[in-house]
């Protein structure tokens, strides 16, 4: 049973420690069982060693070259990320790489560029017709034709967001481009997203784009990609892209497509052909506004049009990420109190491939979550009969039993099965003192504190 973490968080200090701290944690890991890890974009950005790893500015900088005044990355250099991938693969974790194709930021020079200004809020809309001095030229000059002697000019853009010759931001359009019409229809056509915005029609660009993925997978052991902003990327592009990489290994696949509308990403995923997992963002909304609304949140709704309830197969489950995290784009952040009860909706299911958050990596009862998690084998009874208490129980020798509570302290009859008849069940999370004996039926009666979940286990083994 997979389980797979993003190791990093937006507000990590900006110190080239990561890799290395990672490197030293990877025995936690395996004893949690943890079977992937979503590594943090490993290419320079824009803002060289302070760079979260969004604001792409050479993909084949992997902290090697002394470009955007920093030679390593916000995590380290290229030689510490080559040890801990290889190290991970060693024990056989997965890598799961971050890759952010959209768009390019930090460009070395300006070109002067006609274009069309268009309305913010509605991307159809023309505004004006100008001339401007784009950040367009990328030449890369100490990489020196390093893995690629390729150079990105404004041919291979559609559009940019600033003109340094007004110093005036905006959304501008270039002469001759078009925005896609195969992208999520979010103000009308959600093409551009930020930086220099990269032409996916462009031949050239999609062959740069296929050399750079076979560089990358074939340099390094990587098992997986996670794939940004896909929503804003021509759904043409990835099918063939991944059937190209694909050739050269056996890959795993999750796009972040930031909608919480389950037919937008049931569309994403047949417009691509099935050929990524996607993160489940409806179930991430459900967890943030139950957290939210508190017991005026009907718990029996909190897999209602979500990824994981209507096609499990496809859905990589979470409880927030690096954007969602508080003040970043998609602020969306699970509210403390509920964060316990969200990671075991996630992790103590049987559905989709959770992941689990960085920051709730380092409480103690989500520790506790993934290495029960390893208990989910046989058959599980739903319990979802009540708006503010509900469960689950796992048929097998362990009797894994989770309850949990959105309002006041509530007892309720859940059946472990006849092979527990006399046992005791104590809570493994220990927010519950009491001791559960099970009766001759199978049946226990079984206690959540209020606003609490618990997750009970045969003398709370964990």
């Amino acid at each position: 049973m997979r389980t797979m973490i993003q190791y990093f968080e937006w507000d990590l200090e900006p110190n080239g420690e990561h890799y290395k701290n990672l490197l030293s944690d990877i025995e936690n890991l395996l004893a949690l069982g943890i079977t992937d890890v979503w590594m943090p974009p490993a290419s320079k950005g824009s803002a060289g060693g302070y760079d979260v790893g969004y604001g792409i500015y050479d993909l084949y900088d992997i902290g090697e070259f002394d470009q955007e005044s920093s030679v390593r990355t916000k995590y380290g250099t290229e030689a510490e990320y080559s040890e801990v991938v290889n190290a991970l693969n060693d024990v056989g974790i997965r890598v799961i790489a971050d890759m952010v194709l959209n768009h390019k930021l930090g460009a070395d020079e300006t070109e002067v560029v006609s274009v069309i200004e268009v309305d913010p809020q509605e991307r159809n809309r023309e505004v004006d017709r100008l001339e401007i001095e784009a950040w367009t030229g990328f030449n890369f000059d100490n990489r020196q034709g390093k893995y690629s002697q390729f150079k990105w000019h404004a041919q291979h853009f559609t559009a940019v967001d600033f003109d340094q010759r007004s110093g005036r931001n905006g959304i501008f359009k270039f002469e001759g481009k078009n925005w896609s019409d195969k992208v999520d229809l979010e103000l009308e056509n959600f093409d551009y997203l930020m930086g220099a915005d990269v032409d996916f029609s462009h031949p050239d660009v999609v062959q740069e784009y296929t050399n750079f993925g076979k560089w990358f997978i074939n340099k390094y052991p990587i098992g997986g990609l996670r794939l940004d902003a896909v929503k804003h990327i021509d759904f043409d592009f990835f099918a063939p892209w991944l059937r190209e990489l694909r050739n050269e290994k056996d890959l795993f696949v999750v796009g972040e497509y930031w909608s919480p509308d389950l037919k937008a990403l049931n569309n994403y995923l047949f417009e691509t052909e099935l050929t990524m997992n996607l993160f489940d963002v409806p179930f991430h909304m459900n967890l943030f506004n139950a957290s939210h609304q508190r017991e005026n949140y009907d718990l029996r709704d909190i897999f209602k049009n979500t990824l994981v309830l209507n096609n499990p197969e496809n859905a990589v489950t979470f409880v927030d990420n690096h954007d969602t995290q508080v003040g970043q784009s998609l602020e969306s952040y699970v509210d403390d109190w509920f964060r316990v009860h969200a990671n075991a909706l996630v992790l103590l299911r049987p559905h989709g491939m959770p992941c689990v958050f960085f920051l709730d990596y380092l409480n103690g009862s989500v520790r506790k979550l993934l290495a029960l998690r390893s208990h989910l084998e046989g058959d599980y009874i739903d319990m979802f009969d009540d708006a503010n208490v509900v469960g689950w129980t796992f048929n097998n020798d362990k009797g894994l039993t989770v309850l949990m509570s959105n309002h006041d302290t509530a007892l309720k009859k859940m059946f472990v099965g006849t092979r527990h008849a006399g046992k005791v069940f104590k809570d493994a999370l220990e927010h519950c003192d009491e001791e559960v004996i099970i009766d001759n039926l199978g049946v226990g009666m079984f206690k959540v504190e209020a606003m609490s979940v618990s997750v009970y286990t045969l003398n709370g083994e964990i």
